[in-house]
């Protein structure tokens, strides 16, 4: 086995050689290079006292350099991840050979799309039974990122749901007020749809106290590009602990904080998007800057998630157009 490894290692070596510079997204040298066979992986962290950390990244992703840069360049939160965790990267577009915790083997690419990961960073955090302890998908700016490694390495996860930990792990400097906007409903709430006219409905849940709203108040909804998708949707802001009632797109009657902690929403601000016919079809679980933010919208008003299950490859496929017209395209304004 030990010349196996020798050759994937060789391998993996040669292939980051021989990348293209600018967009390339390096991981710290503390991750591991295994055989990505993960039952192995988890079983090797576990003897450590360890468990798995598996990131899911691309090329030319700022959200995946942000993480890399600016996390992964803050002494505690290395020394957290190296003490608690064996981290591995896997590459959504790549080719090696990855074999999951039930034995199933299938290129990076076909292992990421079969766990559906939309969002690039995604990180899974793997306990040492193999299964998944938190998955945090997208983007979370360092405190967000440190709250989730202690909540994984102390075992919270057999405790208490991890947004119930957020509630008393993290203290931002931000507005201690939910931000109002024109285009959001008003009470009371009846989400069903399928009535004839109906739009799509975007369930924004927000917190006070919580940065990243505020910056989507900030910026995001003060965009001409986003505000011409916003105004396609009806657009219901949620706060994750409020005990108002609402009639979900189900059809249920239920808190708002009820419903916030069926759809699992650990993250503020988080978007929920629902079709015409009430059936959740995408959702926003982490940090976007604008341009992601106007795609995500637009990914479902015009139905494109039903043709293209890749909300990557249709961002993709976007900004080649808007280069193609002369557009000049920078995914972090």
């Amino acid at each position: 086995m030990r010349w196996l490894l020798f050759l994937a290692l060789a391998a993996a070596c040669a292939a980051r050689a021989q990348a293209p510079g600018a967009n390339v997204v390096d991981v710290p040298p503390w991750f591991s290079e295994t055989l990505l066979d993960l039952r192995e992986d988890v079983r090797e962290a576990a003897a450590e006292g360890k468990r798995l950390m598996v990131y899911f990244g691309q090329d030319g992703c700022p959200y995946c350099k942000e993480l890399m840069v600016v996390n992964f360049s803050q002494q505690r939160i290395v020394e957290k991840a190296r003490r608690g965790f064996v981290a591995i990267a896997i590459n959504i577009w790549g080719d090696r050979e990855v074999t999951w915790t039930d034995g199933a083997s299938t290129s990076e690419k076909e292992f990421a799309r079969r766990l559906k990961v939309q969002f690039t960073p995604t990180v899974l955090f793997l306990d040492e039974q193999g299964g998944i302890a938190l998955r945090v998908n997208g983007y979370y700016p360092p405190h967000r990122f440190e709250a989730a490694l202690d909540y994984v390495s102390a075992r919270m996860e057999r405790r208490i749901p991890f947004a119930d930990y957020l509630k008393t792990a993290l203290r931002e400097a931000a507005s201690e007020q939910l931000h109002d906007q024109p285009f959001f409903m008003q009470p009371p709430y009846d989400l069903r749809r399928g009535r004839g006219g109906a739009k799509p409905l975007a369930v924004l849940f927000e917190t006070r106290s919580c940065a990243a709203c505020d910056e989507l108040h900030r910026e995001g909804f003060k965009r001409s590009e986003v505000l011409a998708q916003l105004a396609r949707f009806d657009v219901a802001r949620l706060a994750l602990d409020s005990p108002l009632e609402l009639t979900t797109p189900g059809g249920a009657k239920m808190r708002a904080a009820d419903w916030a902690r069926e759809l699992k929403i650990v993250y503020a601000p988080s978007i929920v998007f629902f079709d015409r016919r009430g059936r959740e079809v995408f959702r926003i679980e982490a940090y976007l800057r604008p341009f992601h933010l106007s795609g995500s919208f637009e990914y479902v008003s015009n139905g494109a998630y039903a043709r293209e299950p890749s909300f990557q490859r249709y961002l993709q496929a976007k900004a080649e157009r808007m280069r193609a017209r002369g557009k000049a395209v920078d995914l972090w304004k």
